[in-house]
């Protein structure tokens, strides 16, 4: 069963078309990956599946049904733009936003996901009082009480400590395990490539991949090689066959002309200087997210 099924959506704001002739099916228990540059139309493509916007044209069904308002006790949503009551205390505020959306009690499960999330001590402070990354656990925590079957997460990750950041991934992944449907829009292409379970990436509006990383992949070829040498990027400018030099510092990525032989490649780097590591390899997301939107894009996912 599909979780979320988007046919032929269109979405402008005036003159902008902002989602353009989008289809998508998001599988019922994945974690499904939104990625793209700024201003793709991530951000309005999720807002249409909780009901924020409406679409101009197309058809929207979330687990099964056509929504008609924005409040779903089955629905969990975490915004890019962080809001919170500042003066309120933080667990009588999840409380509030639980039994809002849940119409029953939510205690209890307020105080496993603050203990959960190392929280536990700030239960009686006012948010103003909070830092930024406690202020997005505690956003996050609004999200999932009480367990939603579908949740939504807009750059979840953004600003979040590496520990944090763990802290928060296993979360999302236990909730998948539970049954959960996540839908996680990042830019960091890592979590993508580790995390999701399927992949969708949108440019200027439009669909542009849509599936398994490894199919992804697959669809680029096996054109990459990765080496480590004497000398770095510097040594492997002009290569014959060879269409770009990456430098990722003591690693160098290498993208191959089409038909170009590998071993060629590796006879040329030989002549040249000492090779330390010399491996044929399939394009990374962030790869292939830079041959589709370009330098620009990269650098922005990157930031």
């Amino acid at each position: 069963m599909a979780a979320v099924e988007i046919a032929s959506v269109t979405k402008t704001f005036g003159s902008v078309t902002a989602v353009d002739n989008l289809t998508l099916t998001v599988p019922e228990g994945s974690v499904y990956g939104f990625i793209g540059p700024n201003g793709s139309g991530k951000t309005t493509t999720m807002r249409m599946i909780v009901n924020i916007f409406y679409p101009d044209s197309g058809s929207i069904r979330v687990l099964g049904q056509r929504m008609t308002s924005a409040r779903s006790e089955h629905i969990g949503y975490l915004p890019e733009e962080r809001g919170l009551y500042r003066n309120m205390a933080v667990k009588p505020l999840l409380e509030f936003y639980g039994e809002l959306r849940g119409g029953r009690s939510v205690s209890a499960e307020v105080d496993r996901w603050l203990e959960r999330l190392g929280l536990a001590e700030w239960g009686s402070h006012k948010v103003q009082a909070l830092s930024k990354g406690m202020t997005q656990r505690v956003q996050f925590i609004a999200a999932v009480v009480p367990e939603p079957k579908l949740l939504i997460l807009d750059e979840p990750f953004s600003g979040l400590d590496p520990v944090n950041a763990e802290v928060l991934r296993d979360a999302i992944l236990d909730l998948r395990r539970r049954g959960a449907t996540v839908i996680l829009s990042t830019h960091d292409m890592r979590v993508a490539e580790t995390m999701c379970d399927s992949i969708f990436m949108i440019f200027r509006g439009r669909k542009v991949l849509d599936g398994t990383l490894e199919s992804i992949q697959a669809e680029y070829g096996n054109d990459t090689i990765r080496v480590s040498a004497e000398g770095g990027a510097a040594v492997m400018r002009g290569l014959p066959g060879v269409e770009e030099v990456r430098d990722l510092g003591q690693v160098q990525e290498l993208r191959l002309s089409r038909g170009c032989d590998t071993q060629q490649v590796l006879c040329a780097l030989v002549s040249r200087t000492r090779i330390a590591s010399f491996s044929v390899t399939k394009p990374s997301l962030h790869d292939i997210f830079v041959r589709i939107a370009g330098a620009p894009a990269a650098e922005a996912a990157s930031a």
